[in-house]
């Protein structure tokens, strides 16, 4: 009998040690005490890889989507930090099966047969039929297709700055009674079709900073998950201490570990933007 073995690597982009050098030092010091193989993606445009790189299905295969995203189109130095994803993959020996299908990585969440993805990709897909677009997703992703309400007020419309997978039938995310009534509302229907449980968890926008309108500083649940290990951004803030709590709670067999990563969250993304998870998978 033949049992499969699952490792992870974590990758970054190459220029998060050049723009960020200290907090890459904090980071890699965490993974190198947890033992987590982690390496860097070259011929990066920017830092977000978790968006352009490709998105593993649960039987290891990659599935590289369209990386058109209307949020860095209207301006020049938008469209010229498009990295060229054939280009980094074929540098980094990835294989991937490609889609002519629109769609960010930080929108797509999956876990035990089941993807979580907002409504954004419709907006991002106006030639497909809703049907029609659900059905492909399925098929490519292997699982069955979750669509929750985006947020009109972040621009990426991704699902990873709402809600993650604690298992196929429990997501935690952003506190519901603290959301929009918009997205209160789709949130519960969601969970009633799809028999969920959801447990909150505290988050604050920071409208204190004009200068920095997309900051993500407060969205606790953009942390990274890798093997039995999650590290989980803080903000100097009461509620720290409480989404710890929460987060322990519910994870009771994984470490957590805690970065102030708010020099990146300043720029609109957090831990789960700044990385990719390979599945290794060794008979």
């Amino acid at each position: 009998m033949t049992t499969n073995i699952q490792t992870h690597t974590v990758f970054f982009s190459d220029l998060l040690p050049k723009k960020y050098p200290i907090l890459y030092k904090s980071i890699d010091k965490i993974l190198r005490d947890h033992k987590i193989d982690h390496r860097l993606l070259t011929n990066t445009k920017d830092i977000w890889c978790r968006d352009y790189m490709p998105i593993q299905t649960e039987s290891g295969k990659f599935i590289q989507f369209t990386y058109n995203p209307s949020y860095l189109k209207g301006k020049k130095a938008w469209e010229d930090s498009r990295s060229n994803v054939k280009e980094i993959c074929k540098l980094n020996n990835i294989e991937a099966t490609y889609s002519n299908i629109n769609l960010d990585g930080g929108n797509v969440l999956i876990c035990e047969g089941r993807a979580i993805l907002t409504d954004r990709i419709f907006d991002e897909n106006p030639s497909y039929e809703k049907e029609t677009l659900i059905n492909e997703l399925s098929k490519l992703l292997e699982c069955e297709i979750i669509i929750i309400p985006s947020i009109k007020a972040d621009y990426t419309g991704h699902a990873d700055g709402m809600v993650r997978f604690v298992d196929k039938n429990t997501i935690l995310g952003n506190k519901l009674s603290d959301e929009y009534q918009y997205i209160q509302k789709g949130m519960q229907n969601v969970i009633k079709r799809y028999g969920l449980k959801y447990i909150d968890v505290p988050f604050f926008i920071n409208k204190k900073d004009p200068k920095h309108p997309d900051s993500a500083i407060g969205i606790y649940v953009n942390y990274l998950e890798v093997n039995n290990l999650i590290v989980l951004p803080i903000f100097d803030r009461e509620e720290d201490k409480q989404v710890v709590d929460i987060i322990q709670k519910t994870f009771p067999n994984k470490h957590i570990e805690t970065i102030n990563y708010n020099d990146i969250a300043q720029e609109g993304g957090l831990l789960n933007c700044t990385k990719w998870v390979v599945k290794n998978i060794h008979a």
